[in-house]
């Protein structure tokens, strides 16, 4: 009975290293990253909701959203803050996509223009190298 009650302590023991062996670590598939913040600003004024987004040459897209002063800070996941080390494609816009269906003429008429000038995003030509660590990246973004 004394050797029954011992094999099961231990095979519970052996049991219990495999269940936190598995929670203690991350996912495998997370590069290393960098955190990543910095001020946007547009023809030297602080530019309000934009969204800036990092894409390394491969892997996840890093993203953020300017606030009032123009400040940003990166967001590889919802749990994780930064950007995969490394160089990184970047695009700022603040074109917002419409929450409804615009079927009408009109009503895509109302849409809010996009401020940043394309050079900035759908055709960009930022980019941007983050390294380990604590990154600030600004730009000063020019509309003509």
């Amino acid at each position: 009975m004394k050797i029954d009650a011992q094999i099961r302590v231990i095979m519970l023991l052996v049991c219990g290293m495999f269940l936190f062996d598995g929670c203690s670590s991350g996912p495998d598939d997370v590069p290393e990253t960098g955190t990543v913040t910095g001020t946007v600003t547009l023809d030297g004024a602080p530019l309000e909701e934009a969204l800036v987004q990092f894409q390394p040459e491969s892997g996840r897209i890093s993203s953020g959203t300017t606030d009032a002063e123009g400040k940003y800070e990166l967001d590889y996941t919802g749990t994780l803050k930064g950007a995969k080390i490394g160089t990184h494609k970047v695009s700022i816009t603040t074109f917002k996509a419409p929450e409804e269906n615009l079927e009408t003429k009109e009503a895509q008429k109302q849409l809010p223009k996009e401020k940043v000038p394309a050079q900035y995003n759908k055709d960009t030509t930022l980019t941007a190298e983050v390294n380990a660590g604590e990154n600030t990246i600004d730009f000063d973004l020019q509309s003509k």
